[in-house]
This record gives structure tokens, sequence and C-alpha cells, in this order.
């Protein structure tokens, strides 16, 4: 009997000397795992896949604002099936094999490099627009903004790869029995990449949206009480329009909700007590890392009503008549 129970909690119970061991989680933290993280991913592709569609389909939301904000949901809808295969691990036991685990670690840290890109690249537009709205038709074309989405994807492809390099060479080396998941890449490449991947956008896109709110809140105060139109005027261009405020309060906010999820990820990783969290503890972190992936189109269902307006005419098929992309959503 004790036999049998032994090869219960094993991850391959044919493997008897080489198998790893199930992880044991509280019975509660397990229904909760099973029946609300599988909706979570759920409504993340599909959430998503309705922003890609409606930005792509409409060509009234072909801005350069909304490229940006199709990168992101691209982003987004790859983390939502990546979600599947952390499900799969909640206990323990990877079960897609050594080159799996490989692709599957090469393939999260692409999206993510790539989403905290596309947040910069929000930063960036949203500083323009707010802070030199006389030129950002000039500075902020569809064209510049499809190369720097380009760059941002094929920067995190190629760096990444680099990265993961020997992992993919070599999978599995590290594993200590079978049914374990676990990538070990050098000291240097990991802290090369919590720069490139994090510190580094991070202190650009605090830097950036500090000095949109200041300008904001000018702005605010200059059309409330009519005071300083003019010298706003002559030293920033043309004040900044309402639905660009507007907007970038919708996108400061996304850019919040990002920054709150992947702190305590990056925090942990940083501060190098990764390693002494227990199991759960290192899931709810990875979770809520890619829980963001899930609430960026919520977002934007709250604050856009360009985004309602193309979720119904999706949803009713209308996307299907041969004038809907001319439709008009603004």
């Amino acid at each position: 009997m004790m036999k049998m129970m032994d090869q219960a909690e094993l991850c391959f119970p044919l493997l008897v000397n080489t198998s790893c061991r199930r992880m044991q989680h509280p019975r509660p933290a397990t229904v909760l795992t099973y029946m609300l993280l599988p909706a979570i991913s759920l409504i993340t592709v599909t959430l998503n896949l309705l922003v890609i569609i409606s930005i792509s389909h409409f060509k009234q939301l072909k801005t350069p604002t909304n490229l940006i904000l199709l990168s992101l949901a691209t982003s987004d809808f790859l983390v939502g099936f990546l979600m599947v295969f952390q499900f799969f691990s909640f206990e323990g036991c990877w079960l897609f094999g050594d080159l799996g685990c490989a692709i599957y670690y090469l393939l999260n840290y692409i999206i993510t490099s790539a989403s905290i890109g596309s947040m910069v690249l929000i930063s960036i537009d949203r500083y323009v627009a707010i802070c030199d709205p006389l030129h950002y038709p000039v500075k902020i074309t569809q064209k510049r903004v499809k190369i720097g989405i380009l760059l941002c994807w094929s920067i995190s492809l190629v760096f990444q790869f680099v990265c993961f390099m020997d992992a993919l060479k070599k999978p599995g080396r590290y594993n200590t029995c079978v049914g374990k998941c676990e990538i070990v890449v050098s000291y240097v490449a990991a802290m090369i990449d919590l720069f490139v991947s994090f510190i580094g956008p991070l202190t650009v896109i605090v830097l950036l949206y500090t000095r949109v709110f200041v300008v904001a809140v000018s702005h605010a105060r200059a059309v409330r009480f009519h005071v300083g139109v003019v010298t706003l005027q002559r030293s920033q261009g043309l004040p900044a329009r309402s639905s660009e405020l507007k907007a970038a309060r919708t996108l400061g906010v996304v850019v919040v909700v990002f920054i709150v999820c992947i702190m305590p990820y990056f925090c942990v990783t940083i501060s190098g007590q990764y390693i002494l969290l227990n199991a759960s503890s290192a899931f709810i972190l990875i979770y809520l890392f890619f829980f963001n992936s899930c609430l960026n189109p919520l977002i934007y269902a709250l604050f856009y009503p360009w985004f309602r307006r193309s979720i119904k005419l999706i949803v009713t098929l209308q996307i299907l008549r041969p004038d809907s992309s001319q439709a008009n959503l603004l």
C-alpha cells in the first residue's frame, strides 16, 4: 500500500528511481487553481483576440497609438496560451520534455521583453502627444511606429535567443529528475537581461510619464483658470487636445497596472530570494505577472468607447459585411 501511495506522488509513476515528486498544495488552493486559472487563460486569449481583430480590421482605428496597442495585445494574446503550460506545471510536473521546457522559457522571455518594449513605445507616444503636440503628427507616424514595433520584437527575439542558446543546445542539463523544468543562465546574462528587460525600460517609462503628468496638469490648470494659455502655446506649441489627455490617462492606467503586476516578480529576482519561496508563493508571483495580460483589454473596455463598439460589431458578426471596415467607431 505504501509503495502505491509513493508511486502516486511521482510525476511519472513508471520511472520510480528518476521521476520527480509532485508538489503538495492545500486542497482549497488546488481547487481554486484548477477552476480559476483556465478561466483566466481563456478570458485573456479571447479579449486580446478582440483587440487584435478590432485594430486590424477597422481602418479608423489604425492610428500610431493603436498600432502600439496592437503589439501589446499580440504579446498578451500569446501570454494567454503560455498560461496553459504554467497551469499544467502547478504540481511541479513538467510533461512536455526538456526541449519543450527550454522553448517555453525562451518564448516566455521573448514575449515579456516585447511587452515591456511596447510599454516604452506607449510612454514615448504619450510624451510626444502631450509635451510636443504641434509636432506629434510629424514625429509619430505609422511608418516610424511600425519600425519601432519591429525593432522591439526583433531585439527581444535575438537577445533572448542568445541568452538561452546553451539551454537550447543542451536541454535538461540542470534537471535533477524527470519531470523537472529548470533553466539556468549565466550570472552575466541574467544581470544584462535584468537591466535591458526591466530596470532600463522601467526607468524610461517612469521618467517619461512623470513629465507627461506634469505637463498634463499644467494644461488642465491653464484651461480651467484661463491663465497662462499664451505662455503654454509659446513654450510647448499648441495645448494638447482633450482626447490626447484622455488617452494619456487611459494608457497611464495601463502602464501603472503593468508595473504593479511585474514589480513583485522582479523585486524577488533582484533580491535573490526566489529560491526561498515555497511553491505556492512562487506560483502566485508568476500568475500575477501573467494576469496583467488579462487586465489590459478590460482597461480598454472601461475607458475606450471604440473598443466596446467594435466588440459589438465583432460578436454580432457585422464585420463580415463588405464595408464593415469603414464603420465609424470614434
